[in-house]
């Protein structure tokens, strides 16, 4: 998976942040693909609209025949569960949309956060979780649109602490920030 000399329970679980079109899922799809495992795309986008449609649309284009696929919504970290095993790698995409499902759906999001830590950490392979980083825009105008901001914050914030590798990519180009590179 790398030649750092880590070994891979070093790097995994492994979050990759970023804004809208950073480049982020295909930094995630990369690493991957580049594992030499059997790579499964776990989705929680579902498609509402024709946007979506065509979005998931291109998303499967790109990932190509070899990926397997799982799509959940609302329980991911059942999902992650029932899907995790030794010899695949899981790509989780993303927490974003999974967030805003779960508020939509009148969740609890401490509980359903706490829950995803635990799959995550008691996968018995390497998974990779892709997320929004919204809290470098304006302030929303909206309360919801606040309470949505904040909430990602939070969310990415708990995956950040808990994941011993953390990505930011910009314009397509991946920036490690966890652990922090030295001088």
């Amino acid at each position: 998976m790398t030649n750092t000399g880590q070994r891979p329970q070093d790097l995994f679980p492994l979050l990759v942040l970023g804004g809208a079109r950073s480049g982020k899922s295909s930094t995630a799809q990369a690493i991957a693909e580049a594992s030499g495992l059997v790579p499964l795309f776990l989705a929680t986008g579902e498609a509402g609209d024709s946007e979506m449609t065509a979005r998931i649309a291109r998303h499967r284009e790109a990932r190509g025949a070899q990926w397997l696929l799982c799509e959940e919504p609302l329980d991911l970290a059942g999902a992650l569960a029932d899907a995790a095993q030794p010899g695949r790698i899981i790509l989780i995409d993303c927490a974003t949309l999974w967030l805003a499902n779960l508020m939509q759906a009148g969740r609890d999001l401490d509980a359903a956060s706490t829950a995803l830590t635990t799959a995550l950490h008691e996968a018995p392979c390497p998974v990779i979780m892709v997320s929004n980083e919204v809290g470098q825009g304006i302030v929303p105008e909206h309360a919801l649109a606040r309470q949505f901001r904040d909430a990602q914050g939070r969310l990415n914030q708990h995956l950040a602490a808990q994941c011993p590798r953390v990505l930011l990519v910009v314009a397509g180009l991946s920036l490690q920030i966890k652990p922090a590179s030295s001088p």
